[in-house]
C-alpha cells in the first residue's frame, strides 16, 4: 500500500467534486479532504499534476446551449477551472504540500503560464503542479486539457476520478443491470461509444500509449490505491 507503481500521474478531477451537497460553487470542507487525500499520494514520493474541470461553476457547452456565443462561453468555463484550481492551491498549500498553478490563458497576477519544461522542474522538484484554463482554446474539453498535459509531462499514467466506479457498458446510476469492465482497450472504447471521456482524449491516449484508470474519487483512499497499483475502477489500454 505504500510503495508507488508510478513515479509521475496525472489526475484528472471534475469540478462537480468540489460542490459537496451544493446546487454548485465549492465546500471548502470538500475541497480540503480532496486535497488530503492527494497529500497521502505525495507523501509516497509520487510526481502528481492535475487538471480540474469547471462544471461546477460554468460548462461552455452548457452556456452555449443557451444564448451565449459558444466561444466566448469556453473561455468562461476555462476561467472557471483557474477558481477551482486555486482553490485546491490554497487546501494543499494549508497542508504544507508546495503547489504550483499553471494555466493555458496568461494570467501572470495568480499564476504561472504553461511552460512545459518548467512544468516538469516542478514536479521534479516534487512540487504539485495544478494546470488551468484547459487548452488555451475553446471546443476542447478539460478531459482532453488532462490527457494533453499528461503527455506533455510524460506522465506514466493517467488518472479520472469520477462518481461511479469505473467504466460501464450503460451508465450504472439509471441502469442497475450495467456491466462493468475490470479492463477495456481504447479502441472498444470509442467503437461502443463508451462515455469514459470525449474521444478526442481516447485517441490521444492510444496514439501516444498512455493508459487510463477511471475510478470513484468517493470512496476514501482510491487515489492512493491506485497509485500504489491496486485493481481499483477500470483500465482502458495500457
Amino acid at each position: 500500500m505504500d510503495r508507488p507503481a508510478y513515479r509521475r500521474v496525472l489526475l484528472k478531477l471534475s469540478g462537480e467534486a468540489l460542490i459537496g451537497k451544493s446546487a454548485f460553487g465549492i465546500d471548502p470542507a470538500v475541497v480540503a479532504t480532496i486535497a488530503s487525500e492527494i497529500r497521502s499520494v505525495v507523501d509516497l514520493g509520487v510526481q502528481l499534476g492535475i487538471v480540474i474541470g469547471g462544471g461546477n461553476i460554468l460548462r461552455g457547452v452548457e452556456a452555449g446551449s443557451r444564448g451565449i456565443d459558444r466561444t466566448s462561453a469556453d473561455y468562461m468555463g476555462m476561467l472557471a477551472t483557474v477558481i477551482n484550481s486555486l482553490a485546491l492551491q490554497s487546501a494543499l498549500e494549508n497542508l504544507n504540500v508546495v503547489t504550483r498553478v499553471q494555466t493555458a490563458i496568461e494570467m501572470k497576477a495568480v499564476a504561472e503560464p504553461f511552460i512545459q519544461r518548467r512544468a516538469i522542474r516542478h514536479l521534479e522538484k516534487g512540487r504539485v503542479v495544478i494546470f488551468g484554463a484547459g487548452t488555451g482554446n475553446p471546443y476542447f474539453t478539460t478531459d482532453t486539457a488532462a490527457t494533453l498535459r499528461a503527455v506533455e509531462i510524460k506522465a506514466d499514467i493517467l488518472l479520472k476520478a469520477t462518481k461511479v466506479d469505473g467504466v460501464y457498458d450503460r451508465d450504472p446510476i439509471r441502469d442497475a443491470n450495467a456491466i462493468k469492465y475490470e479492463k477495456i482497450s481504447y479502441t472498444e472504447v470509442l467503437t461502443k461509444n463508451l462515455k469514459v471521456t470525449d474521444a478526442t482524449a481516447i485517441s490521444l491516449c492510444r496514439d501516444n500509449g498512455l493508459p487510463l484508470v477511471v475510478f470513484n474519487l468517493q470512496t476514501a483512499g482510491n487515489i492512493k490505491r491506485v497509485v500504489c497499483g491496486e485493481t481499483v475502477g477500470t483500465v482502458v489500454g495500457g
